[in-house]
């Protein structure tokens, strides 16, 4: 038992797409990044650093050197302020496939950047609550938590599924949890607080697939995305701007990729919105088009594109009529619509829940704050459902709320005054070791 109440507990959420964290008992998240890390290698990060050197102090200079050989001599560089700054051979490395980390090194530095860089705070002082997957291995938390004791020496750690705690942060012990986010949508049933593992469903369809989806439709229609890099913008006359070419030869695929993904991605989150009837071509061919201003001044016109990429979590097989998803085409068979996700996995649980998952069925995650997508699930599921249930979607008015829902249930869980007993504290890892993380965190 950990006895730490003086102490505000570190709440910290890695999603696919961004990293929340956070003071427990504040409503929203104090550090949000993205969850990529940028990553130099050798003999590029030696030219990189010979430049920074010359301005830096000698203090500064041989700390970098001293992580360069301890990482094989890449340099990695985590935050948003870092990212956007282009740099010659740098390449975006994600730590997390589809939901699980798949790079500890990359996750590292993450955590680093947040409690150090982000959080101001040195890691000894504060319990930690982690937010993880629903269908996290044994072995994965077992490696959080070494990392955690041993490396970042913290007094005490706990790890909670996000779907408990997205039900946590809309005050529900029972729910259905349909997670959208940046990787992918996970459905998880949640009963009496504790995540039912055998009826979690999962679809590699989150927002950054979507946003893939729309940068391609965009590019077939012969639009250009210019990365804010790759341009400069000289005023000629107040308000008006000539746009000059800057030769950037040594950026690399995926910085560029990073950089139109978040352009695109703005897009997307600024006009997309989710069909009230499934996309067809014919009904949508002449609907009016939004505008949309790129960084470079060029004006978008967006017309159908705008509900047939939302309607692809829907009806995924619409992937197949995009061009340049190609590539996609032997997984979407076996994808199928966030209806149908949403009956499956309440059709694996013990009937005697079924009735009251249909009635709390909770929106989560970043791409569940697309328009009409509430309405359309509710909707469809509706038409879809036996007649004795009750379908009530319930998605938070605000988007930051359903965008950190997770954190904040994390948060929520952590100030508790009953929570406090069960914290996995590191006498407990020094007697016991990192498998009874099993025991502490069900």
């Amino acid at each position: 038992m950990y006895g730490g109440d003086e102490v505000s507990a570190i709440v910290v959420d890695l999603g696919s797409h961004t990293c929340k964290a956070g003071y427990a008992g504040e409503d929203a998240p104090k550090a949000v990044f993205p969850s990529v890390v940028g990553a130099v290698d050798g003999v590029e990060a030696m030219d990189v650093d010979a430049d920074s050197a010359k301005n830096n102090s000698n203090s500064e200079d041989s700390k970098t050197n001293e992580s360069d050989k301890e990482k094989g001599k890449r340099k990695l560089y985590v935050g948003s302020q870092a990212l956007n700054y282009r740099r010659d051979h740098m390449e975006i490395l994600s730590p997390i496939k589809d939901g699980i980390v798949s790079d500890w090194d990359l996750v590292d530095n993450i955590w680093e950047h947040a409690f150090r860089g982000c959080l101001m705070i040195d890691p000894k002082e504060h319990p930690m609550l982690l937010a993880e997957p629903p269908l996290n291995t044994q072995q994965q938390r077992e490696k959080a938590a070494e990392l955690m004791f041993e490396k970042y020496k913290v007094p005490a750690l706990f790890m909670a599924k996000n779907p408990v705690l997205t039900s946590f942060a809309t005050g529900r012990a029972t729910s259905l949890v349909v997670d959208c986010g940046g990787g992918s949508t996970t459905i998880s049933p949640v009963h009496e607080g504790y995540v039912l593992q055998k009826a979690v469903v999962s679809a590699p369809i989150g927002g950054e697939f979507l946003t893939d989806c729309l940068l391609k439709s965009l590019e077939s229609k012969g639009i250009t995305i210019r990365p804010r890099y790759s341009f400069k913008r000289k005023e000629v006359r107040p308000g008006e701007f000539q746009v000059e070419d800057v030769g950037v030869p040594d950026t690399t695929e995926s910085y560029k990729l990073f950089c139109q993904r978040m352009i695109v991605g703005d897009i997307k989150d600024s006009i997309c919105r989710v069909p009230d009837t499934p996309y067809d071509d014919k009904s949508y061919a002449n609907i009016p088009t939004t505008s949309y201003e790129l960084p470079d001044g060029q004006t978008l016109e967006i017309g159908a594109d705008r509900f047939k990429i939302p309607d692809v979590m829907f009806n995924p097989s619409i992937v197949q009529t995009i061009p340049g998803m190609e590539k996609y085409g032997d997984m979407i068979p076996t994808v199928r619509g966030l209806p149908h996700m949403v009956m499956e996995s309440i059709n694996k649980c013990d009937v005697d829940i079924r009735r009251e998952l249909y009635s709390s069925i909770l929106l989560a995650g970043g791409t569940s704050s697309m328009q009409q997508l509430k309405e359309r699930l509710e909707k469809d599921l509706i038409e879809e459902s036996p007649h004795s249930a009750r379908v009530k979607v319930l998605a938070s008015g605000n988007t930051t709320e359903r965008r950190f829902s997770v954190w904040i249930g994390g948060s929520i869980l952590a100030s508790l005054g009953s929570f406090q007993q069960m914290w996995f504290s590191k006498s407990e890892y020094e007697e016991h070791g990192a498998s009874y993380i099993q025991r502490k965190c069900p």
